[in-house]
């Protein structure tokens, strides 16, 4: 089949979502004020949870990130979570087999986990394995319709797998979704769905 539609040069998808939300039931906002911040290192340790200083080091680039997830994982703590983000870390260095399990894990402990279906969407999108790509990120849409990266990210899918329409109908969500500023970056992709499905036949799909 030949190619149907030619993205504007660049069409990038938008990248990895890390997990920034606070799953345990006592969290404590305050904590940190108790403490002096002395150094970036001592203020690491005083987050209230195994998670939470993972992500804290994971924020600021530490290495260490990784082995504070996997003992949060240990702990039994935000265990969903944890992995979701020990998949970004695992992708970032190359390991796509390790980021895969991770992120699988996750919705193993959290069938509805967004960000591990966005992140998994993702994954398969760079493997060129488009269906894949795109049943996560419907599913990442329909737990959390407001995920405007997701949204963005699957009307990009729906276009290689082209269902152009589909595309169309993501991208005018997508600018619905976000800034006017941002809004504009999907123009030119979208005016280009539109020429795509007029020159199918389909001139009134998608039109505004």
């Amino acid at each position: 089949m030949g190619q149907i539609l030619k993205f504007p040069a660049p069409a990038p998808k938008f990248g990895y979502k890390r997990v920034r939300k606070r799953c345990t039931a006592a969290d404590h906002p305050d904590q940190l004020k108790l403490f002096p911040q002395a150094s970036a290192r001592i203020l690491a340790f005083t987050a209230s949870s195994p998670f939470e200083q993972a992500l804290m080091l994971d924020e600021r680039g530490d290495q260490r990130a990784a082995e504070f997830y996997a003992k949060a994982i240990e702990a039994e703590n935000c265990v969903a979570d944890a992995y979701c983000n020990l998949g970004i870390i695992e992708s970032q260095k190359g390991n796509r087999a390790k980021a895969f399990d991770c992120f699988t894990t996750s919705l193993k402990h959290d069938p509805r986990h967004t960000e591990a279906h966005y992140n998994l969407a993702n994954l398969y999108f760079e493997v060129n394995d488009f269906r894949l790509a795109q049943v996560h990120y419907e599913i990442a849409v329909e737990v959390n319709p407001a995920f405007a990266n997701a949204v963005f990210n699957l009307a990009l899918a729906q276009s290689l797998n082209h269902e152009l329409a589909g595309a169309v109908a993501m991208l005018t969500k997508y600018q619905e979704l976000v800034s006017e500023d941002e809004a504009r970056n999907a123009d030119e992709l979208l005016a280009n769905l539109r020429k795509s499905l007029a020159s199918a036949g389909n001139p009134r799909i998608g039109s505004t």
